[in-house]
């Protein structure tokens, strides 16, 4: 099974920090990065359009932030999705349990699950061996 690039896009610093802990010690990713709003990981996005090589195969999606949520970056996603050539997987994680956020999650055809913060070593598991 080929490595994967993970990005986390969290505005929470402390949890970004255990994720990358969990994710680095999973040993099943080639690379994390990390951003605490829609908005720097959507310019990160913007910035790689002609390099598959630096963007995510995995991102892994917080809903509440400043400057730009989850729901605004999945929708610059979606405008930005005919200029990218890779295919982008976006698991949701948020610590809502609101049923209105997880039905949204399922309108967005590249958010594949919706995972309950924190996100632990099973959750790893099956998100990288997803293909």
């Amino acid at each position: 099974m080929r490595k994967k690039t993970i990005w986390v896009i969290d505005d929470d610093i402390i949890y970004q920090i255990i994720v990358n802990k969990i994710i680095e010690k999973s040993e099943m990713f080639s690379s994390i990065s990390s951003f605490k709003n829609g908005k720097e990981a959507l310019d990160a996005v913007t910035n790689s359009f002609n390099d598959n090589e630096t963007l995510p195969d995995i991102i892994l999606l917080d809903i509440n932030m400043p400057i730009m949520d989850g729901w605004e970056f999945m929708e610059g996603m979606t405008l930005l999705k005919p200029s990218i050539t890779k295919q982008i997987i976006v698991y949701v994680v948020s610590s809502s349990i609101a049923a209105e956020d997880k039905n949204k999650a399922k309108t967005y055809p590249d958010i594949l699950g919706y995972l309950s913060k924190p996100v632990n070593i099973n959750d790893l598991i099956l998100i990288a061996s997803n293909d």
